[in-house]
């Protein structure tokens, strides 16, 4: 099963060939893009590091906050900047981070280091506890000033959900929608937290671009609540918003 992604254009799924395609990307020299919110953010980012890979671009994955530690070639703890270096060039894509078990932010010195080679830098900048939908606290999301394109992310099996099993934060979640942590979580409350800068833009500069991504619009009925979710965030007059959809490509509606 292939897993693609299509941008929401009037309410209608426009099917692209590529993440890179999607976030207009092609041609951008040294982008550094950093994923926020729940609901995918690691699987996005291994996505996207992938299509780099495809094509003989060569990107490193590092985090602002913390990130499992995974056990494959290219997986660095503690690295020095010379290692992170030479593992991306031997294997063509490396993720490194501090620690052991949860990695968190190389130490300042590797990560300026690394913010300064050439190439894509893909940056995990939240964490969620693997829910789908979240609020930040006070401390996050961690975005650092070289970012230039943050992908904003929720997980649409939330919807239909109560507050309180859906949500990182969830006390915090309900006080800003006004709603109680029982409530059930609607289309237009991820509206709501996408277009917030108490939310989704939270730490956002003037100089970064900002897309919405709803991921696991797997069924007919979560590709109508992404379209609601689209129609409420035009309804919030928040500019020329990219919202961007994941789904199976067997999840594709007929023609």
């Amino acid at each position: 099963m292939c897993r693609i992604v299509a941008e929401m254009i009037e309410g209608k799924l426009k099917v692209h060939s590529s993440l890179i395609e999607a976030l207009a990307l092609e041609g951008r020299e040294n982008p550094r893009i950093a994923a926020v919110g729940a609901g995918g953010k690691t699987t996005l980012l291994k996505w996207l590091a992938k299509e780099y890979q495809a094509l003989d671009v060569k990107p490193a994955v590092i985090t602002t906050t913390h990130m499992k530690a995974e056990n494959f070639p290219g997986f660095l703890t503690d690295p020095s900047a010379e290692e992170i270096l030479e593992t991306r060039e031997r294997v063509g894509c490396v993720f490194a981070g501090a620690g052991e078990g949860k990695i968190k932010i190389l130490p300042g010195a590797v990560l300026e280091r690394v913010l300064e080679l050439p190439g894509p830098i893909l940056i995990e900048a939240d964490g969620a506890r693997r829910l789908p939908v979240k609020i930040p606290a006070k401390h996050e999301p961690v975005l650092l000033s070289q970012v230039t394109c943050v992908l904003s992310v929720y997980g649409l099996d939330a919807v239909g959900r109560r507050i309180r099993e859906v949500c990182f934060r969830a006390e915090m979640a309900a006080d800003f929608l006004q709603k109680d942590v029982e409530d059930i979580l609607e289309p237009k409350d991820i509206a709501m937290l996408a277009v917030s800068d108490r939310a989704g833009r939270k730490g956002i500069a003037g100089n970064m671009e900002y897309v919405v991504v709803l991921n696991k619009a797997d069924t007919a009925s979560r590709q109508e609540i992404a379209a609601d979710i689209w129609r409420e965030i035009k309804k919030r007059k928040c500019g020329n918003m990219k919202v961007l959809v994941t789904l199976m490509q067997e999840a594709l509606p007929a023609h």
